[in-house]
């Protein structure tokens, strides 16, 4: 935010006018059709539209509100000069921002001090000009006027008299407004009234300057000595037009690093401008805001605009609503707010809070509503400050700025060196405001305290009482940082040698200010020290570069975030999302030559390279220690000295050739001025040639407009009006033209920004989810992949909030579909067995409201109009009956697609507790699930609740854009997302299991008592106990996450303790995902290899192979890898017996499967247990060469290579007995693997002997002996026992080849699933 703003061939004046707005007493009392429009809108909810003239002025406001209290109209009675070419008078705007509420109306008795507010007007190209407003009272000398305002009284007493009859059916009224039978006087006064007779009247009036730069200080002082001269007895020295003369044609801005010294009426004004090597102009005190809202709120607040959040502040005081949002925009530095600005939102524009963009927006109170009268369109992403009560409600899920702890701490140091207490100065203990005249420094040098100057203050002792410091100091003891001495600043500047030429209290204000936003600059600079490196410059030149803007990547955001502590992602992986930064990095593209760039980019620039000059450490690599700011002291010196000795003095006020008998005024009245003198300045401006040379000004004006490229004006304007956020271009709504044809074409941008967006963000999310397969397909480029998937999805999230916010018809009452909710909970969860969720909780309303909720609970609400009850219990969903084994189908019927089943899922969560985590939550199942689109068309469906609850001009009743929308997010459908799975780690989830027997072979006459457990990447179930006649259950646990393995068992009891297991299926009933876990090996004593568990390896079904399974239900043999027979029969023919040169071929698949997973992002990384233990895993291949070459046993006899290996174990511990070992090397590979068998075999589980080898395998693969233990084995006497000449494991050329594949798995921390381990302690 540079204060400045902009033009063409601005002659470099100080105030480009001077504007008085008042009562018109020609045109009379008019109501402000606008504001009382806004009023009207929402009382005519409940009433019927006004038809007379009063009435209708009345009609949206309580029937309290007085005649005193109430909207007229203000007009701008006079403005000098005219009209100036480089900054037109845009006379609606002006007035409107000069006096926000119109005029206002007291009387002698209500407090009448003169308010002084400042305000922006932002042009449609984004420039600024700033306008300084004193409002005071004057009485009213016009009788026509003071009889109108008591027509209006006696009109307001008759209809409060009608509403309020008879009095006893109203006490509330009475008790509160006193006696409702009292006398008309009474009644009168109890009104705050007004008697023409008795009260003198006084009506607002404001005199104003218009500027191109902010100098608020010099303003306020220019404009406070013009009223102090009509208020004092004493007439000033010169007729008010000289002054006002003089600060319009006399008084030149200062140049960039200059001071300027000129006269107000009673006193000289001085103001300085920084240089363009330091921080842009700002004048606002940054002490007021510390002082109202605290150090924590305003770095929350701050994180918020930085994350472009919709913020609405909210406060009695326009000054303060500037304040604060100036304040905020100049701290971001040197990244600029590029969406709606409107610090003072005038009355007439509440409709501009429905515009589903990020907005920085206040809002006038007027002291009596609380927040919770505030009908708001959307809560779920908007941060709302209420400035006055010291009160910040936050959106959800907002990241912490990062060291943001230190970087509190840091502030609060400055803060105290001042005297203001860090939780600020409303709600602040006793002992911090004690300290509020107290500066620390004073108290280090006081010797009287026992403090020796340059010692350190004890921090304890001096700040033990404040409760900030104190609750601070304990959060920064447990992150292990010692902070027992705090810095207290002594100040630098050497008042004895430089005499200040502003007063005290101001260079205090000065020092702070500057103090503070190095602070918040210097945080910047750390954390983008190494920016430049990661900045994508174009291949084509600009005009191509430009044209394909939306297409380019301009930042590589991966390899930035990759390079950053982990602490910091969560908030800068959403801030480089964000369109500032996107404007911030595309100015760096267009500004090649240090002469070009942006002033702002220059600064930051040069700062950066300070920073990489004075780092020892490499610039790339990046920690999250904290560097405090070191750039104040330089700062503040050049303030300083600019204060000190006064570059120039404008010319002093002097007489003006006016007419006789002008120039007198009357006490308290602001006289008419002289128009002709003031309407034209002089011919030539000497002051102006002398010191500002035509070349400076015109590059300075050229610098000041051109806020993001150097292109020629068609180019530039293209570029803000196709800029990829449509914030950029609606940056301030139009104030000259409120007819319903602006406002509905306003409207249409906005729904075309928001389908813009819709694309834009479909079609990147589709990129970043498929990686580097998208890449070479020809979308997108290779750098773009890798910002957090989370990000993305939380980002679509808050458009599909925006979507459904806009044009959102007043909030509805919840209370009753919050009754219709829970006695639907009721119903269904009677109806249903197999769920255990409890649905008795009441939905209470919380903070986080949602626009996409509210719509989802009226769509249910209406669905149970349309349902009885008794209907709707199976409507949802497919309930599974439960199967025995006489069943013919052993399929798993599917689950029925429901919208409303969906809902409920999310409000039987109880871990989420707001409608904006419900509505989330929501549409990442939908998204897992793959209906999103498909949901949201259903809920749009019903255009009878879609017109209800939404505007005409909505974007969800704009049919064509809704169809294209809907289309977008039907492209998700190509990619899989476990966004609700991966997030919601903690919550319960029924999962449904379907075992599938074989038929053949007595599955039928099976008698033992079987148990189950399955597990995932977030956990496992335990045993679970299967009723032994079922084969199909429901059973509810926290989420396991994506499933991995089942491990199958029974405990050999009864007649017929043998099982032939084709597969097991297991289902998440909420995500609806299906895994498949084939067996195909019997589990019983004597059977197979004697197993009576087994740990089966599950894959996710696609929905196409859900339908295969209908039709097809026995698997094929090849499919599973446990099916092959791990044992050789006595028919070898029943599996393929593969060649050498397959078998490495296997072996190679199965370790580049392995290496592949470990150079993955760990996010994207798959099932590593699939790989080792899958069809086509290490196990598998593995096998493959022990059996190869494996001799054929005798007749009826299996033998299996868990056989082999434990042979090869007796010979390696009986060779150690006799003491006969070659070479230590060898003897410690011997020890590992009989030690490994050895526990093995101890294992209290029944996994079998293909099962004992699969948990080898893997042991080994962890502990990097594969190789080791194959190299053993092939020089084993065993193996040639047992192998013929043609084995693989005998041929020592494929062995050596083998050996070097297994050893390239050793620079990997291979972590087990603990269900592949169980009961194995090594």
């Amino acid at each position: 935010m540079s204060g400045g703003g902009g033009g063409s061939s601005a002659p470099g004046r100080f105030a480009d006018y001077f504007v008085i707005c008042g009562l018109d007493t020609e045109t009379g009392l008019e109501p402000d059709e606008l504001s009382a429009l806004c009023q009207y809108i929402q009382a005519s909810k409940t009433r019927d539209g006004a038809s007379r003239f009063i009435s209708s002025t009345t009609e949206g406001e309580n029937f309290e509100q007085t005649p005193l209290r109430r909207t007229f109209k203000s007009k701008v009675l006079a403005r000098y000069p005219e009209n100036v070419e480089w900054n037109p008078f845009d006379q609606d705007a002006v007035g409107m921002l000069c006096m926000p509420k119109g005029l206002a109306f007291k009387t002698q008795a209500d407090s009448r001090e003169p308010q002084f507010h400042s305000f922006i007007i932002t042009r449609e190209d984004g420039s600024r000009t700033f306008g300084f407003s004193l409002t005071f009272f004057e009485e009213v000398t016009s009788k026509q006027i003071c009889s109108a305002m008591q027509t209006l009284y006696h009109m307001h007493n008759a209809e409060y008299d009608i509403l309020h009859t008879p009095p006893t059916n109203d006490k509330d009224s009475c008790s509160s407004t006193g006696d409702c039978n009292g006398t008309s006087v009474s009644k009168l006064q109890r009104f705050n009234s007004y008697d023409i007779s008795r009260d003198t009247l006084y009506v607002s009036k404001c005199i104003c300057l218009i500027t191109p730069m902010s100098f608020m200080k010099a303003c306020k002082k220019v404009l406070e000595q013009l009223h102090q001269a009509v208020t004092s007895p004493q007439p000033p020295p010169l007729p008010l037009e000289s002054y006002i003369y003089n600060i319009l044609y006399e008084v030149p801005l200062p140049p960039a690093g200059r001071s300027l010294k000129f006269s107000g009426v009673y006193g000289p004004i001085i103001c300085q401008r920084p240089s363009t090597n330091e921080l842009p102009l700002f004048d606002f005190p940054v002490k007021e805001v510390f002082e109202l809202l605290g150090v924590e709120n305003v770095v929350q607040l701050f994180t918020c605009a930085l994350l472009e959040f919709q913020i609405l502040l909210y406060s009695q005081h326009y000054q303060r609503l500037m304040t604060v949002a100036e304040t905020i925009t100049a701290l971001m530095f040197p990244f600029q707010w590029q969406h709606v600005y409107v610090p003072i939102l005038p009355a007439s524009l509440l409709h501009f809070l429905d515009a589903p963009v990020p907005y920085l927006m206040g809002l006038h109170s007027n002291g009596l509503d609380d927040r919770s009268k505030l009908e708001l369109p959307q809560e779920a992403n908007l941060c709302f400050v209420d400035i006055d009560n010291h009160f910040i409600e936050l959106p959800e899920d907002l990241p912490q700025f990062p060291n943001k702890l230190e970087f509190v701490q840091e502030i609060s140091e400055i803060l105290m060196a001042f005297g203001i207490p860090p939780e600020g100065n409303l709600h602040c203990s006793e002992s911090a405001s004690k300290m509020k005249s107290l500066r620390a420094c004073d108290l280090v040098s006081d010797k009287r305290n026992g403090n020796i100057a340059g010692s350190p203050l004890n921090s304890y002792e001096l700040l033990k009482e404040n409760e900030t410091i104190a609750r601070l100091q304990a959060l920064v003891k447990r992150t292990g940082v010692s902070i027992e001495k705090l810095e207290v600043r002594e100040e630098t500047s050497s008042k004895k040698d430089l005499k200040i030429q502003c007063d005290e209290e101001e260079f205090k204000v000065y020092q702070l200010n500057i103090q503070i936003r190095e602070i918040f600059a210097n945080r910047f600079t750390q954390m983008f020290a190494d920016y430049e490196v990661f900045v994508i410059q174009p291949n084509q030149d600009k005009e191509s570069w430009f044209t394909n803007r939306e297409q380019m990547q301009n930042f590589d955001k991966a390899s930035f975030l990759s390079d950053q502590p982990e602490p910091y992602l969560p908030f800068l992986s959403r801030f480089l999302e964000t369109q500032m930064f996107a404007s911030f990095i595309d100015n760096k593209i267009m500004c090649h030559d240090e002469d070009d760039k942006d002033p702002v980019l220059r600064v930051f620039d040069s700062r950066v390279d300070k920073i990489r000059l004075l780092n020892v450490r490499t610039p790339t690599l990046r920690t999250s220690m904290y560097q405090k700011c070191t750039t104040i002291d330089e700062a503040e010196k050049s303030i300083e000295l600019r204060l000190a000795k006064i570059d120039h003095t404008a010319v002093h006020p002097h007489l003006l050739d006016m007419k006789i008998g002008q120039g007198k005024y009357e006490l308290g009245f602001f006289p008419k001025l002289q128009s002709d003198v003031l309407s034209t300045g002089p011919a030539s401006n000497k002051w102006t040639k002398r010191n500002a040379p035509a070349q400076w000004r015109r590059k300075d004006r050229q610098k000041q407009h051109t806020e993001h490229l150097r292109l020629d004006n068609d180019q530039r304007e293209k570029y803000i009006q196709e800029a990829r956020n449509l914030g950029s271009t609606i940056r301030q709504p139009k104030l000259s033209n409120l007819s319903p044809s602006v406002i509905a074409q306003t409207n249409w941008k906005f729904v075309e920004g928001l389908l813009k967006e819709c694309r834009n963000k479909t079609k990147r999310m589709l990129v970043e989810k498929m990686g580097r397969e998208a890449v070479e397909l020809g979308h997108g480029e290779v750098n773009i992949t890798g910002v957090e998937e989370n990000t993305l999805i939380a980002s679509l999230c808050d458009l599909l909030e925006r979507i459904w916010s806009h044009g959102l018809q007043v909030k509805q009452d919840r209370s009753c579909t919050a009754f219709v909710l829970e006695d639907r909970a009721s119903v269904y969860s009677a109806s249903t067995q197999i769920w255990a969720f409890q649905t008795t909780r009441r939905p209470t309303l919380h903070k986080g409201k949602s626009a996409l909720w509210s719509h989802l609970l009226h769509y249910l609400e209406n669905r149970q109009r349309r349902t009885t009850s008794g209907s709707f219990s199976t409507s949802g969903i497919l309930l599974d009956s439960e199967r025995r084994k006489s069943d013919t189908s052993p399929a798993m019927s599917p689950l029925r697609i429901s919208l409303v089943q969906d809902m409920r899922h999310i409000q039987n969560i109880s871990e989420i507790k707001t409608d904006v985590g419900k509505a989330r939550a929501w549409v990442r199942l939908s998204m897992e699930k793959k209906l999103l689109s498909r949901h949201l068309k259903q809920l749009l469906s019903d255009h009878e609740l879609t017109k209800k609850l939404y505007k005409r001009y909505a974007f969800l009743r704009c049919d064509d854009e809704k169809e294209q929308f809907l289309y977008h997010l039907l492209s998700f459908n190509a990619v899989d997302y476990f966004c609700f799975t991966n997030v919601f780690t903690t919550i319960l989830i029924p999962y449904h299991i379907l075992i599938v027997p074989s038929k053949k072979l007595g599955g039928s006459m099976f008698t033992a008592n079987p148990w189950i457990c399955i597990s995932g990447e977030l956990g496992e179930t335990g045993v679970l106990q299967i009723p032994r006649n079922i084969l199909e259950m429901t059973f509810e646990c926290q989420n396991l996450g994506k499933l991995t393995t089942v491990q199958i068992g029974h405990d050999n009891s009864g007649l017929y303790a043998k099982w032939l297991v084709e597969y097991v299926m297991v289902r998440n009933e909420i995500t609806g995902h299906t895994y498949k876990f084939p067996c195909g090996r019997w589990l019983g004593k004597g059977m197979d290899d004697g197993s009576l568990e087994r740990i089966l390896v599950g894959e996710l079904l696609t929905s196409n192979t859900e339908v295969d399974e209908r039709q097809c239900r026995t698997p094929p043999l090849q499919q599973s890898p446990s099916m092959i027979r791990r044992f050789v029969t006595i028919s070898p023919n029943n599996k393929p017996k593969l060649n050498t040169g397959q078998i490495q071929e296997a072996i190679g698949e199965a370790v580049n499967g392995i290496v592949k997973h470990f150079h993955k992002p760990e996010k994207e990384r798959g099932s590593l247990t699939l790989l080792l233990c899958g069809e086509s895993g290490l196990v598998s291949a593995l096998e493959q060469v022990f059996q190869h070459g494996f001799k054929s046993p005798r007749l009826f006899k299996n033998v299996f290579i868990w056989d082999f290996l434990e042979k090869a174990q007796t010979y390696y511990e009986t060779l150690e007995q006799n003491e006969m070992v070659p070479e230590e090397n060898w003897q410690t590979r011997a020890r590992n693997f009989c030690r490994f068998i050895t526990a093995i075999n101890n294992t209290p589980r029944n996994i079998g002997k293909d099962g004992k080898f699969q948990m080898l395998v893997c042991l080994g693969a962890r502990d990097h002996l594969l190789h080791h233990w194959i190299a053993l084995l092939a020089d084993c006497p065993i193996t040639a026992q047992m192998y013929e000449d043609i084995a693989l494991i005998k041929d020592h050329t494929l062995v050596n080849s083998l050996i070097r594949v297994l050893q390239t798995l050793q620079e990997f921390n291979i972590t087990l699933e603990a269900s592949l381990v169980k009961g194995i302690d090594i």
